[in-house]
């Protein structure tokens, strides 16, 4: 008689994010989740550059999820940070402050960087980010102003979204992972997801 092997199922998965682009990648995917929320704060310390601050801002993120975490659970945590140069361009946070953004873009690259953190109730912890280049062609006053005052970017890193109007007339090129410009790199987190064993058992070898 063949003895059975006992399986682990995979844990639940937590999505620690409101933002809709990354929720609705995560079905794309077939994955199910829950999403909870906390109030964390965004500020990092001033040493960190380009991709250092998208994983510290992730892994803090996770921080804030770790009390309440079921050993069972797996909580998802994501930044998206824009850099020009070295300079980070967050989330604006006025009308006005969006448009002094898309003005120092337009018409040049700049990167845009995902920190993600996979913290499991168990313990195991993975940190990592994703870069991508996005090539902006030159933008008019009033292209920029006329997207701030209809798609209202203040909840997006750098004041645009890929996927918004700005994204099909003013991206020429990109380099990288497209997702990970929208939110979340969806092939690494896929790939670390499947090392955790964390994916559901029909996608799991």
């Amino acid at each position: 008689m063949l003895n059975e092997q006992l399986i682990k199922p995979s844990p639940k998965l937590i999505l620690a994010s409101n933002s809709p682009r990354r929720r609705q990648l995560l079905r794309d995917l077939g994955l199910a989740y829950e999403v909870r929320l906390r109030e964390v704060a965004e500020d990092f310390p001033p040493h960190l550059v380009r991709g250092e601050v998208a994983e510290y801002l992730a892994r803090h993120k996770a921080s804030a999820y770790l009390p309440d975490l079921a050993p069972d659970e797996l909580v998802i945590t994501a930044d998206t940070i824009v850099c020009l140069d070295d300079d980070v361009l967050n989330k604006p946070a006025d009308a006005a402050e969006a448009v002094a953004m898309l003005t120092r873009l337009q018409g040049r690259a700049h990167e845009v960087f995902t920190g993600v953190c996979l913290r499991t109730g168990d313990g195991r912890e993975v940190v990592f980010s994703d870069q991508t280049t996005v090539h902006f062609s030159p933008l008019n006053r009033a292209e920029i102003e006329h997207y701030v005052a209809t798609y209202h970017p203040f909840d997006k890193a750098g004041a645009y979204g890929a996927q918004d109007w700005i994204g099909m007339v003013a991206i020429t090129r990109i380099e990288g992972s497209y997702f990970n410009v929208m939110g979340l790199p969806v092939h690494r987190v896929w790939s670390e997801l499947a090392a955790l064993g964390a994916l559901p058992a029909q996608h799991s070898s």
